[in-house]
């Protein structure tokens, strides 16, 4: 099964964060299930939340799928409001 085939399916499964305490774990997407606010998005313990996101003030609509770039993942995300589906 080709890796984009695999996040796509959640092959290795996912995690629900609806709470606003970050969650540290790689994960190879962020499927956003209503609109969330963002508080970061990190890989390697970074915060990247403004290389994803334009304003990132504003809350992201549901439905947007956030993939890392350059064959990265994510390792962690902390939420100010909202849902969102962590691919694993």
């Amino acid at each position: 099964m080709s890796l984009e085939l695999s996040v796509i399916s959640a092959n290795q499964g996912t995690f629900i964060v609806n709470d606003t305490d970050e969650k540290t774990i790689t994960h190879d997407a962020i499927l956003v299930l209503e609109d969330t606010v963002f508080n970061s998005i990190k890989i390697g313990g970074v915060d990247v939340k403004s290389s994803y996101i334009s304003t990132t003030g504003t809350a992201v609509k549901a439905g947007a799928i956030i993939r890392p770039i350059n064959a990265q993942k994510f390792s962690a995300v902390d939420l100010v409001s909202g849902s969102v589906c962590l691919v694993l």
